[in-house]
């Protein structure tokens, strides 16, 4: 089974951890000011979810990016991300929360240049953490989470891990099309939808 790295440890890196863990996936999850201060986290996510560096979250399996858009340029030295399967959560928000303006470029596709040469998906940046923690069983349906990439088996390796944990996969393309439908201006975001 695979290791799932969280590079971020609020709601957002919290709700997804409590989703794999539910199907015994383990978790090593880190944020900035390192392992020691996460024992809250642990305590609250339960068996399964270690606490770790941000080095060490990067060097698993698959690596989940659930810390600040603004903050993802510090990760591009932290290892070699070649062939890396990335799923980028984040959206391009800066400090206070405005939207960065980023002219014809996705917000993923800087973050692929942060990171170069990782097989980044675009995924689960549209729902709320609340939402993400819920049942994603909801009557007959199942909560969707749209995915964007550019890397087809990549992009199938992340559908599978989230009919896993029980989403809906919703493949959108490419990054360049499916990444800005889901961004922070584009018309998926927020958006919360049930698949029959």
């Amino acid at each position: 089974m695979k290791t799932i790295g969280i590079i971020g440890a609020g709601h957002i890196g919290q709700a997804i951890a409590l989703q794999l863990l539910k199907i015994n996936v383990p978790v090593l999850i880190s944020n900035s000011r390192g392992p020691e201060t996460l024992q809250p986290v642990l305590s609250k996510l339960g068996n399964g979810a270690k606490a770790v560096s941000a080095k060490e979250a990067a060097e698993a399996d698959m690596v989940i990016l659930a810390l600040p858009w603004w903050k993802v340029n510090s990760l591009s030295g932290l290892i070699n991300w070649s062939g890396k399967v990335v799923i980028d959560i984040t959206n391009e928000f800066l400090p206070g929360g405005k939207i960065a303006d980023l002219g014809d470029k996705t917000s993923t596709g800087i973050v692929l240049e942060q990171l170069h040469g990782a097989r980044i998906v675009k995924a689960f940046n549209t729902l709320f953490a609340a939402r993400i923690a819920a049942d994603p069983v909801i009557g007959e349906g199942r909560r969707v989470a749209f995915v964007a990439g550019d890397d087809q088996q990549a992009k199938s390796e992340v559908a599978e891990l989230i009919k896993s944990i029980g989403f809906a996969p919703i493949d959108l393309g490419t990054l360049a099309v499916g990444g800005r439908l889901t961004e922070a201006k584009g018309v998926f975001s927020g958006m919360h939808l049930v698949k029959l």
